[in-house]
């Protein structure tokens, strides 16, 4: 290892005048400090054996070079990874992060997709869950007869669907299929390089755990999957009067939040390892050279900004949330108006919590009943949410808009605020839109992503806010030492 690593640091340079021919022959004996220059000796690596090996070697081979190679192999910057690395925590490399970037813009697309499955009316055509020879679509004639007949057997068909050619059958199939294998693709995609990354030893001390929850998480998120489509396919849809097919809104919530929380987690998770990555090599911290984190994020005026921060992310995802009951009841094709519901700002009491939804004989679940099964409640419940979002943003925007607060924000900070505001503005806008014209297929889906894009500002602001990690500042803190020492 010590002849390689010798002959590494002597690796013929055209701008040296080093021969290819050369080799290193470790019987010589090391330089003594006596006779190494001034330079050579402050650095505290010179007690080092094989530093005043190959130093002698240098020496009596090249002494014209020897200033130009103090600097680029002999400096303690140069030999900071083997004499102070192996007491530095591990620090995750740049690929940990564009990984965890990746994975949560696999996450996005599949949250896109399940949107478009959803409207389109996708997601009941497969009536079975075979996670691994589910991925091969059928090949034939006789396959497609096959899983088309599963799906004359299902509700769907019989009380919406039951005039369908096999043709418009495989669109539907394809869609649903597509979103299944999607999901599986991202399952790949994450485990293979984290369990790669984890055997390499690339990962933080927290990631590990983190990752691992994360990866355990796209295992449930397929159970809760078809447990949600499981709900479409129950007979007692046929049983029940006036009941429209279509999977239960609290299973549906359940997987959409799931994977808004698996998105929020890869993508805050990669985008902090890059920024440690960068703070950790003499980066700037959250895109400022002369800001101190430590006297910026302990300012009060910041801890609230940031905790204000923190709240209206909450919102964003609670209002989000709240959209997946708004399409679980197809709550949006009913009070096409906006701002008002049937000419006025709110229903009538008795529509808001009817007690037709009351199942209980005292009548005691009528409130919370109402509030996630009665179709009007719900779409009203998302119309305050989604007002009250926007004006929490627009506050919030204006308070960091203000010459006292912008000089404490950092840079990156400042920057997502006002992204959030205007991804705000087009998200009310594509709302809107959806509301008007009845829940147009690609509007629709473009406001479902647009809660996505206003959540991701937000999860970028929270991270321009952070500290970084402790692997990161002794990173930081053992570079500038060895830098300070080679001067």
């Amino acid at each position: 290892m010590q002849l390689s690593f010798v002959n590494a640091l002597l690796r013929p340079r055209a701008h040296l005048g080093l021969r290819a021919s050369r080799t290193v022959n470790l019987s010589r004996r090391t330089v003594p400090k006596s006779c190494l220059t001034s330079e050579v000796t402050s650095s505290p690596l010179c007690n080092s054996w094989l530093y005043r090996r190959c130093y002698s070697v240098v020496a009596q081979r090249k002494p014209a070079v020897l200033h130009s190679l103090e600097p680029r192999f002999f400096s303690a910057n140069a030999f900071h990874g083997a004499a102070q690395t192996s007491q530095l925590p591990v620090l995750a490399p740049p690929a940990v992060g564009r990984w965890l970037l990746f994975s949560s813009a696999m996450v996005f697309a599949v949250i896109v997709v399940g949107g478009v499955t959803r409207l389109t009316e996708s997601g009941l055509s497969i009536t079975e869950w075979k996670p691994i020879t589910g991925i091969i679509p059928p090949m034939n004639v006789e396959d497609w007869s096959v899983e088309f007949e599963k799906y004359k057997a299902t509700p769907e068909f019989k009380l919406l669907n039951h005039s369908i050619t096999l043709d418009e059958f495989k669109n539907i199939f394809y869609m649903e299929w597509g979103h299944r294998v999607l999901g599986r693709l991202i399952g790949i995609t994450f485990v293979v390089p984290l369990v790669y990354f984890g055997l390499r030893k690339k990962l933080t001390t927290s990631m590990p755990t983190r990752l691992t929850g994360m990866a355990l998480l796209i295992g449930f998120q397929g159970f809760l999957g078809w447990y949600m489509v499981k709900s479409g396919l129950e007979e007692s849809i046929m049983n029940t009067p006036g009941t429209v097919p279509r999977v239960s809104q609290y299973r549906l919530a359940a997987h959409l939040g799931t994977a808004v929380v698996l998105y929020a987690g890869m993508l805050g998770t990669g985008l902090a390892a890059i920024k440690d990555w960068r703070y950790a090599r003499g980066g700037s911290w959250s895109g400022s050279s002369t800001m101190n984190w430590q006297n910026v994020l302990s300012n009060p005026v910041v801890k609230r900004f940031s905790r204000l921060s923190k709240g209206l992310s909450a919102l964003v995802f609670l209002t989000a949330l709240s959209g997946a009951f708004v399409a679980g009841l197809d709550a949006g094709l009913l009070y096409n108006e906006f701002p008002l519901m049937g000419g006025r700002l709110a229903p009538p009491m008795d529509e808001l919590f009817s007690s037709a939804y009351a199942k209980n004989a005292d009548g005691s679940d009528i409130w919370w009943r109402n509030i996630f099964e009665n179709p009007t409640t719900v779409q009203f419940d998302h119309r305050v949410l989604a007002m009250t979002t926007y004006l929490s943003t627009c506050l919030l925007f204006a308070y960091s808009r203000r010459p006292a607060i912008r000089a404490l924000l950092p840079p990156f900070a400042r920057k997502s605020v006002t992204a959030a505001f205007a991804m705000a503005n087009v998200q009310v806008l594509l709302g809107l839109a959806t509301l008007l014209y009845l829940v147009p297929v690609p509007i629709a889906a473009a406001h479902q992503a647009g809660s996505i894009a206003l959540l991701s500002t937000m999860v970028h602001l929270l991270v321009s806010l952070r500290r970084p990690g402790l692997a990161a500042q002794m990173w930081r803190k053992a570079g500038m030492q060895a830098k300070n020492s080679s001067l």
